[in-house]
């Protein structure tokens, strides 16, 4: 008998683990990367809910990486660029804070030198992820304020910071000799953007940071963009117009004494935005509303 109750017991348990363990989420495998050729020595590697746009730029020297997507993608990204080069990966420059745009740097071990914005490298120390002392590793160790030029000749790459909007410390990457550039989240896609605040980023800033990247910036044709298509210096352009109408539109509604309801009701923009998706206006008119009280 009290074989048989310790074997019940036993049988008990193991249907109460099964139980539990079904009801516990199960953990997807990271979803596939794409590769694309952008140039003959560029690429830009995606795929759907893995991160911001990922650039891999071939130079004499090795390859280097723009965003690392989430956690977990970093060794598919690796694995993409060893189909297009035996080269090593010599250098990761992270546009800005968030995690789906350094979460895979952990996978970039050896002689890599991880490059940002100072603004940046003070967000990322605050991450959970670069705490530990084998996370911080994988911080920064070059930043830069206003500008920095890495490599020489056709392998030049021009770093630039021209003040807050999505985050405080928003970098856009630009190959001169290729004339792309990768803004980043700064233009992650045609539309309202996040702007975090808890990250030093600003609504009312926003389209000035655009303005004097429009300005300060030559010679660029194509952005890499930060979760979307590949688009035009003009889309750029465009975009910046959008983000000033924008920010001036809620400014407006905000001096005639509209609440920020009010304001995303009414608020209309010309109609060639009429595509641009507006999931995230009221956010953007609270952020805003919020930074002209002060």
């Amino acid at each position: 008998m009290k074989r048989l109750a310790v074997l019940s017991g036993l049988l008990l348990a193991g249907a109460i683990s099964m139980a539990v363990a079904q009801q516990q989420p199960q953990q997807s495998q990271p979803a596939q990367l794409e590769i694309q050729k952008l140039k003959d020595n560029l690429y830009m590697i995606t795929g759907a809910n893995t991160g911001g746009n990922t650039a891999a730029f071939i130079t004499e020297k090795g390859v280097v990486v723009v965003d690392t997507k989430y956690p977990n993608y970093g060794p598919g990204i690796l694995e993409k660029i060893k189909s297009v080069t035996p080269k090593p990966v010599i250098m990761v420059i992270n546009t800005h804070t968030h995690g789906d745009h350094v979460g895979g740097n952990g996978a970039f071990t050896g002689a890599v030198e991880f490059i940002a914005h100072e603004n940046c490298k003070a967000s990322m120390e605050a991450m959970d992820a670069f705490k530990s002392e084998e996370g911080k590793k994988f911080l920064p160790a070059k930043t830069y304020k206003d500008k920095l030029s890495l490599l020489k000749g056709a392998d030049e790459i021009d770093l630039y910071y021209f003040g807050r909007g999505h985050t405080g410390g928003d970098s856009f990457v630009v190959f001169p000799a290729l004339k792309v550039m990768h803004a980043g989240d700064l233009f992650a896609a045609k539309g309202a953007p996040i702007m975090d605040t808890k990250n030093g980023g600003s609504g009312v800033e926003y389209p000035k940071t655009l303005a004097k990247a429009a300005a300060g910036i030559n010679g660029v044709e194509s952005v890499i963009t930060g979760h979307s298509a590949v688009m035009t210096w003009n889309d750029f352009k465009e975009y910046g117009d959008f983000m000033r109408e924008l920010v001036a539109a809620v400014e407006q509604a905000k001096k005639g004494g509209k609440t920020a309801d009010q304001a995303a009701t009414d608020i209309k923009l010309p109609e060639k935005y009429k595509d641009y998706n507006m999931g995230r206006l009221k956010a953007n008119i609270n952020t805003i509303y919020d930074e002209l009280k002060e």
